[in-house]
């Protein structure tokens, strides 16, 4: 049985070594190449050859999630929603990056399986939960500037003779009527709809940005004025009437949103506080234990799963209260 598990553990170590190698190898590459092409001074022109895009690592691996389409589109979303300049092959070599890195890191420190996984798993997923929380933080600071734009939306609506939502959208744009919080969202849309996108993928990247019930019922009006071509202001004015109806909930709904918020990160400052004050104490011991000893790395692993999950969950639950 000893031996059956020195075998394991080193094949696991030899398993850390080669993700640690590939991790270290695909930085260099990355180094070099961005080096090599700089001092040649080809870095923009080979840029512009669609065959040696499509050579890249992360273009490899953004063909391999466009073959699960749900994936690809709500990915993309996610990026274009969140007014972030990485493009899906950047953000799907990152996470392969990060990948690497937390498997070598969970077989060198924890050397188990189970270290390996939840460490591999946590690390690669947090360029996404990154994306999450800053689309969280946005649709925290734009839910309570809402009805103020609707109800400029709708004035400027009923005020232009010819009723065209496009029109309409780009001359409230024009002369910064829209609040700050908002007006980079509705610019979004105005220009997703100037470049002749699909109206439907432009009223997604929308609520999606905005995450909250009164964004849809905006989108399904902006849907009907848009491809019916039909008067709304008087869908408009209703719901602006029932937002001023529910414009103490949605404060009281926001506030519920910050305490999530704060719940969320406390596990991570109470776990550095509690190992803060056993270092503190007594180093020597707090050492033996929580780096050299299996059964104290393995409790720092069950309390980083933990406090992944209660992060996971508190993120969960905005989105579900939006």
């Amino acid at each position: 049985m000893p031996k059956l598990l020195l075998s394991g553990d080193s094949l696991l170590f030899a398993l850390a070594g080669l993700a640690a190698s590939l991790l270290l190898l695909a930085l260099c590459y990355i180094w070099l190449r961005g080096l090599l092409m700089l001092a040649l001074g080809r870095r923009a022109a080979r840029l512009r050859l669609l065959h040696v895009q499509r050579r890249r690592l992360g273009h490899r691996l953004a063909a391999l999630v466009g073959r699960s389409l749900p994936l690809q589109r709500h990915l993309t979303v996610l990026l274009e929603a969140s007014r972030n300049r990485l493009t899906l092959p950047v953000f799907m070599t990152i996470s392969l990056l990060l990948f690497f890195g937390g498997f070598a890191g969970g077989a060198l420190f924890f050397a188990s399986v189970k270290g390996v996984v939840v460490l591999s798993g946590i690390v690669a997923c947090l360029p996404y939960l990154w994306l999450r929380l800053k689309l969280v933080g946005l649709q925290l600071r734009t839910r309570l500037e809402f009805l103020p734009v609707v109800e400029v939306l709708y004035q400027a609506y009923v005020m232009s003779p010819h009723k065209n939502v496009r029109n309409v959208l780009s001359a409230v744009l024009a002369e910064r009527r829209v609040a700050y919080p908002l007006q980079p969202v509705f610019a979004q849309l105005q220009r997703n709809l100037a470049a002749d996108r699909e109206v439907e993928e432009c009223l997604r990247v929308f609520t999606f940005t905005l995450g909250h019930q009164w964004a849809d019922y905006l989108a399904g009006i902006l849907r009907i004025a848009l491809q019916e071509g039909n008067d709304v202001a008087d869908n408009l004015r209703e719901l602006i009437a029932d937002m001023r109806k529910a414009q103490l909930a949605d404060q009281t709904e926001r506030n519920k949103l910050l305490e999530i918020r704060i719940a969320s990160f406390s596990p991570i400052f109470f776990l550095a506080l509690f190992l803060f004050v056993n270092f503190k104490i007594n180093p020597h011991n707090a050492y033996l234990y929580y780096v050299l000893d299996a059964k104290g790395r393995g409790m720092i692993l069950d309390a980083l799963l933990l406090i992944f999950g209660s992060f996971l969950m508190g993120l969960y639950l905005s989105m579900r209260r939006m």
